[in-house]
């Protein structure tokens, strides 16, 4: 079935986020629920509607309420997940907080104040993933998270006046609470206390018969997951998964699509379906999550790998996460002592396993045919993987293939040709481009003269955007970055501007320092207008006016510089985050930092 675009009407039977405009992000402007056909996985769909008992799961009833566009922000939490939760309206139009610990989707520890001199202005957290701290031959409990103390335990009145009710507690809050604990042997969590853990599930459930929007159901659908594949309850976990995957996918949203695919992944492999988990633990471990969030994914892919006896393998995650936390994760480093005290004792019997495979393996990427040249003729042909010749030398020069393609030139020709992996023509040469570039989700630019007119064609030479571009770059996350009567901006697949050409220059540098020809994968893309740099998204909108001297992205806020070189942060509304006071954007990368929480997400 076809997933879920966020195009739809509210006729047509999707819904509209409870913040939509203010969730409305990336390739979902609107941040739109999946319609009835959406869901991919129809025991998840099924799953999901038997268990909410709400009739929502497939044709909710929209809600139409709108509030100021945005994303996440670097602020207070209190609940159980990586969901910014919107405060009280008395709260809406206050200055944001700004001293408050975030984790690493931009949320506070649950129980922690939001009050201080850095921060923003929205509610939410994760149940923490730390597990253990010592290796036992019995499962060793874990501190809970920052939490009430007993949730249970009725608020007693005056003396001689019956209990007061026993306050209701947040199950997602809740799950934040619990203790978990990891075995030592199977590497798995462990709920303390079984039956809270059902009680939790089941609030979850009463609060998915109310939600509409896609970043709740997303949110509560995988949390419940997780309460599902602790409880032994594999195949709801499953299905749950499934669909959360579904609708975080919806909104567009980095962050949120990383956890439920993690989330899934950690379904599945507790079902022993390793090919699945492993890809899909490599899909959500995006460079451009936070470390934090990085070194919690490495975690759990390391532990899949110990699963499947590949040791050495596991060992390089376990590694890598360390290396992003820098050794400053204590819970990090005493549940990466248990897991090296599983694989010591699992080698010791068994050998360290096969050779640790490639993320271009994990993700089944096709291992394409490499470009070799043979000195003796000055040609150049391609060979596969084990240095046999796949393709001989006839080429006078020659192009990387890219999504099964290369454009190549013959000796006696002035223009390109595109081959396929055993060298046959797909496009000849005498279609005449004198310039091209390689293809990119599907397309590629070409140029008649080799000078300019550039147009995208497809595989089969059609041309899916006519000529008329002076510059262009490769398609990234739906969107080319083109120049066009001097001033760049940006199109889509249909050759549709979505981003005005009007600006000086459109790149995108990264405070890891890579710099990207485009839009980051959340759909962010830095901009330039007469030496003042900004931030459009993939909608076209302006998240930051140009008007600092430099900018850049930072996984959860936008660093910038003053025109007297100090350093600040904006949030992802563009607000005001940490004051220009900082000598460089390493020391504000630092703060930004220190601000994160400890908490981790529960995967």
């Amino acid at each position: 079935m076809a997933a879920p675009t966020g195009d739809e009407r509210a006729g047509d039977g999707p819904i509209l986020d409870e913040h939509a405009a203010e969730n409305a992000t990336d390739d979902n402007p609107t941040g739109d629920a999946p319609t009835g056909d959406a869901p991919t996985d129809d025991k998840a769909a099924e799953d999901g509607a038997r268990r909410s008992d709400s009739g929502d799961v497939f044709r909710p009833v929209p809600d139409r309420r709108v509030t100021p566009a945005g994303e996440e922000r670097l602020v207070g939490a209190t609940h159980a997940e990586e969901e910014p939760l919107r405060p009280a309206a008395a709260e809406e139009d206050s200055a944001p907080p700004r001293s408050a610990a975030v984790d690493s989707t931009g949320a506070t520890p649950a129980g922690e104040s939001s009050t201080g001199t850095t921060g923003g202005g929205r509610d939410a957290s994760e149940p923490t993933g730390s597990a253990t701290t010592r290796a036992d031959t019995e499962p060793v409990r874990v501190d809970a998270a920052d939490g009430p103390a007993d949730a249970r335990t009725p608020e007693s009145g005056p003396a001689g006046d019956e209990p007061a009710p026993a306050r209701q507690v947040d199950p997602e809050r809740a799950l934040a609470t619990v203790g978990w604990r990891l075995h030592p042997e199977t590497l798995r969590e462990e709920a303390p206390d079984p039956a809270e853990l059902r009680r939790i599930r089941d609030g979850l459930t009463g609060k998915l018969d109310t939600a509409l929007d896609n970043r709740s159901r997303a949110r509560l659908l995988s949390l419940r997951a997780v309460a599902s594949r602790v409880l032994g309850d594999a195949d709801d976990a499953v299905a749950d998964a499934r669909l959360a995957l579904t609708y975080a996918e919806a909104t567009g949203e980095l962050r949120r699509t990383a956890l439920a695919r993690a989330r899934l992944a950690e379904v599945l492999r507790w079902r022993g379906e390793y090919t699945e988990a492993d890809r899909l633990f490599a899909e959500a471990n995006s460079a451009e999550l936070p470390d934090r969030l990085r070194a919690l994914l490495h975690e759990h892919a390391g532990r899949c790998c110990y699963d499947q006896g590949r040791l050495t393998e596991a060992c390089l995650h376990f590694e890598r996460a360390l290396d992003l936390r820098r050794g400053e994760d204590a819970a990090l480093n005493a549940r990466t002592l248990v897991a090296l005290d599983a694989v010591a004792a699992r080698a010791a019997r068994d050998g360290f396993g096969p050779a640790p495979r490639g993320r271009a393996e994990v993700l089944g990427t096709p291992r394409y045919p490499v470009a070799t040249f043979d000195e003796e003729q000055e040609l150049w042909g391609y060979a596969d993987a084990d240095g046999e010749l796949v393709i001989r030398h006839r080429y006078a020069e020659v192009q990387p293939f890219h999504e099964g393609l290369a454009w190549v030139r013959r000796p006696e020709a002035s223009r390109w040709a595109l081959i396929d992996t055993t060298g046959a023509a797909l496009i000849e040469a005498n279609n005449g481009y004198r310039a091209v570039g390689a293809f990119a989700e599907g397309l590629s630019w070409v140029s008649m003269d080799g000078k300019g007119r550039w147009m995208a064609v497809d595989r089969t030479n059609i041309v899916q955007i006519p000529p008329g571009y002076e510059e262009v770059r490769p398609f990234r996350n739906g969107l080319a970055a083109v120049r066009q009567n001097g001033g760049w901006g940006a199109v889509d697949h249909a050759g549709e501007v979505v981003v005005p050409t009007r600006y000086h220059g459109l790149g995108t540098p990264l405070a890891d320092g890579r710099h990207l020809d485009g839009f980051t994968e959340e759909g962010l893309a830095v901009v330039e207008l007469a030496g003042r740099r900004g931030v459009v998204d993939r909608n076209g909108r302006v998240r930051v006016a140009p008007a600092y001297p430099t900018l850049v992205i930072h996984p959860v806020a936008f660093l910038v510089a003053t025109e007297a070189g100090r350093w600040g942060a904006l949030d992802r509304h563009g607000d005001p985050l940490i004051d220009p006071v900082h000598p460089g954007r390493a020391a504000v990368a630092a703060e930004i930092d220190r601000l994160l929480a400890d908490a981790n997400p529960v995967l």
